[in-house]
Formats: C-alpha cells, structure tokens, sequence
C-alpha cells in the first residue's frame, strides 16, 4: 500500500455500501446505462425496459434518494439524468469491467478500435 493511501471513514464506507448496494440491481443500472446520454422520463424509461411504470418510478425513488440520479421538470413532465459525472464514471466502469470478464475483446475497446 502507497504511503499516500488514506483509508476512508466508516461514515465514508458505510455510505459508498448503500449506493453500490442500490446500484446492484439489474433493472436500475439499467436505468443508469439508459440515463448517461440523454434526460428520459419515467414513461420513456418504462418502454424502453419494457416494464410497468409504477416500478421504474419505485427505483427511480430509491435511486434519487441515493442520488444517483437528479431531476428536473419541464412542463409537467419529470426528466431524469445521472446526479453527475461520478456516477457516470461509476456505471461506465463497472460495465466495462464486467465486459472484460465475460469477453477477450470487450466491445467497449471494439469501439475504440474502429474509430483509429
């Protein structure tokens, strides 16, 4: 371990649980993945799941309540997005991550690898 490694508070750690643990469900980082390019509602949200709109909101709720995701309204529709570029990163690189477990080329570096 670096010298320069601090471990973080039991306040810190005890938070960082109840995020991941709120994360680690299918269906909300679904929700996450879907949120990182654009604002959707909770009616977009559901159809592109597939699911019915009374739980996509109940994780919605419980995604905001540990702010992963923040709202904004317009008329009298509620958008969602990711609360920041934290959480952006957080969802991005667990992905990516899972993908280099399952794939010897992930299609993450695929990508990467047709715009060279």
């Amino acid at each position: 371990m670096r010298a320069s490694t601090q471990v973080a508070s039991e306040d810190v750690l005890t938070l960082a649980v109840e995020v991941l643990r709120v994360l680690a469900d299918p269906t909300r980082l679904q929700i996450a993945q879907l949120l990182l390019d654009d604002e959707c509602s909770v009616s977009e949200l559901a159809a592109a799941l597939e699911r019915p709109m009374p739980g996509v909101s109940q994780h919605l709720a419980k995604m905001r309540m540990a702010r992963l995701v923040s709202t904004r309204r317009q008329g009298t529709v509620v958008l969602y997005r990711v609360e920041n570029d934290h959480v952006r990163a957080l969802v991005t690189d667990t992905l990516g991550h899972v993908e280099h477990l399952i794939e010897d080329v992930p299609s993450h570096h695929r990508a990467a690898e047709v715009q060279s």
